[in-house]
């Protein structure tokens, strides 16, 4: 299958980077233009965001209980270091780096801003592409180096998954050839809806410790990556490449594909499809029906549990009083969700040895499935894979088996306010952070953040600053900004990252902004000379 990738302007691209050599040459080359003083970011109390009480509740049935409960106003002044994640295509179907000298100008930028480091994919799909046990690292490596030379940290995400068909997805990188001809052979290896239909995006946790890749079980091939990548890449472990993200499925977080946005498969806000149809899933669940002497509980997943576009009201299954809450219920949505632990612990158990001793952290990612939060069944966390409800709290279990290994909880909409969601959805992404920092909290595992969506608004930054500063729970030991792109070098959107990352990185005591950058570049948010904004216009941003 041919691999489709469009350039993006993602980078600064000068027309002639041969004279750069450290950060000071870069100072003469970009400039911003000059813009108007923005408003400070502020984090807002959160008093408003207070749950409702359990009197309430139970006099309003419609007004669903939310996890965790709202604590006094705690403060989290620690520095949180803040990386920014690169593009998707940062490396190449050939292997090489994309257009380095860019990215060397983009990686200066966002030296001079104060930004900790940057995030990358490493693809399983490009590095193992030629075949079993054939890995190209070449183009990582270089990109390694020049994160090296301009002292910045990296987080590396060791990326199982395909890319593309999802949210923010901007080229396509799908698994690598030969495993795709496995594929295609027995297409059971994939995760596939009650329906029959199948998804590319990630291999079925169901096959996991089975030798289905040419006599390698899929934890094996996983496996081999990660070490393979160990012993290139030991010189750096530890130093320049802080973080090691563990992909575990599809966008590299533990979940199931529940809600593929690709050929419009599903849509925002519904409730997703469970994902358990594939003949090894279908064994495990019959032979655990069985061990309970339940045979027709293993016949499949829940009949009645709708389609993908789908309320919860109109289903059986997910309704206020649905099946979910059945003797039944409880059983399907323990082997489910329990799958996915037994996943992401094979995966991590293998991990942890692999990259004991290094000096790097581990994170594995949490996806932020927000909609119909207010719900009792929490429909659309349910076929992900998250048993969370309104009696159940699926967040403790996986922050305590990611804690088990050191492993950092990863989570994801932490620059989202419910005021900002429709109301049909029943979102809550504020209560969701909530339960999640408790979660985190209550297993002392340590917790980071991402942005959901693409955001360059003060609002979005200053949620997350209160997220991190304020409430019960856990405070963020590290928060990666989503992306590098050509919007965020617009002069205003650039004036807000350095405010945000300044304020992070003082605790959010103080938001004001600096005279210039760390390397007194044109970078400054300030009055800068009309020559440096023609010189930006034609050499920038293009």
């Amino acid at each position: 299958m041919a691999l489709t990738l469009r350039s993006s302007p993602s980078l600064i691209n000068l027309k002639d980077s041969r004279s750069f050599k450290s950060p000071d040459d870069f100072s003469s080359m970009v400039g911003f233009a000059q813009i108007k003083p923005s408003c400070q970011l502020r984090a807002k109390a959160s008093t408003q965001e207070a749950q409702p009480s359990l009197t309430e509740g139970r006099k309003n049935e419609s007004r669903e209980k939310l996890h965790g409960i709202a604590a006094p106003h705690v403060r989290n002044n620690s520095r949180v270091p803040v990386f920014v994640m690169l593009p998707l295509d940062t490396v190449l179907i050939g292997g090489n780096l994309n257009k380095p000298r860019p990215m060397l100008a983009s990686l200066m930028a966002l030296k001079s801003a104060g930004v900790e480091g940057v995030m990358v994919d490493v693809w399983w799909g490009l590095v193992e592409k030629d075949g079993p046990l054939k890995y190209n690292w070449e183009g990582y490596a270089e990109l390694i180096k020049m994160v090296q030379k301009l002292g910045l940290k990296l987080q590396v995400v060791m990326s199982f998954h395909q890319c593309g068909g999802n949210v923010g997805d901007s080229c396509s990188i799908p698994l690598p050839p030969w495993v795709l001809e496995e594929i295609s052979k027995n297409p059971d290896l994939v995760y596939t809806d009650r329906s029959g239909r199948r998804n590319p995006e990630y291999l079925s946790l169901g096959c996991d410790s089975l030798p289905v890749l040419r006599g390698r079980t899929p934890i094996q091939v996983y496996s081999d990556y990660m070490r393979s990548f160990r012993g290139r890449f030991k010189d750096y472990l530890g130093d320049v490449i802080e973080e090691i993200q563990v992909g575990m499925g599809p966008c590299g977080e533990l979940r199931y594909p529940s809600y593929p946005e690709s050929n419009g498969t599903w849509r925002f806000p519904g409730i997703g499809e469970f994902q358990c149809y594939d003949k090894y899933m279908k064994a495990s669940l019959a032979a655990t029906a069985e061990a309970m002497g339940k045979n027709n509980w293993g016949r499949g997943g829940p009949h009645d549990a709708g389609q993908y576009n789908q309320f919860p009201e109109d289903t059986g299954f997910f309704r206020k009083d649905g099946t979910w809450n059945s003797e039944y219920g409880h059983f399907f949505l323990e082997w489910y969700s329990g799958k996915l632990l037994e996943h992401g612990e094979k995966i991590l158990t293998s991990a942890e040895g692999i990259f004991q001793g290094t000096g790097t952290k581990l994170s594995g990612k949490v996806a932020g499935i927000h909609w119909h939060y207010k719900t009792r069944s929490h429909a659309a966390e349910l076929t992900a894979g998250y048993y969370n409800t309104r009696h159940q709290d699926g967040y403790l279990p996986i922050a305590r088996m990611l804690g088990k290994h050191g492993v950092v909880l990863n989570f994801t909409c932490m620059e989202m306010r419910d005021g900002e969601q429709p109301d049909n959805a029943n979102c809550s992404p504020q209560g969701l952070v909530r339960q999640v920092k408790m979660a985190t909290k209550t297993t002392r595992t340590k917790l980071a953040g991402e942005n959901a969506l693409e955001r360059y608004d003060t609002g979005a930054f200053s949620q997350v600053l209160e997220t991190n500063r304020s409430d019960s729970g856990n405070g963020l030991t590290a928060f990666t900004y989503l992306r590098l792109n050509k919007r965020l070098f617009e002069a205003e959107n650039w004036r807000n990252l350095v405010e945000f990352v300044k304020s992070m990185s003082e605790g959010g005591q103080n938001t004001g902004l600096p005279d210039s950058d760390r390397m007194r570049t044109d970078l400054y948010v300030g009055l800068i000379r009309q020559s440096n904004v023609r010189k930006l216009n034609e050499r920038a941003l293009v």
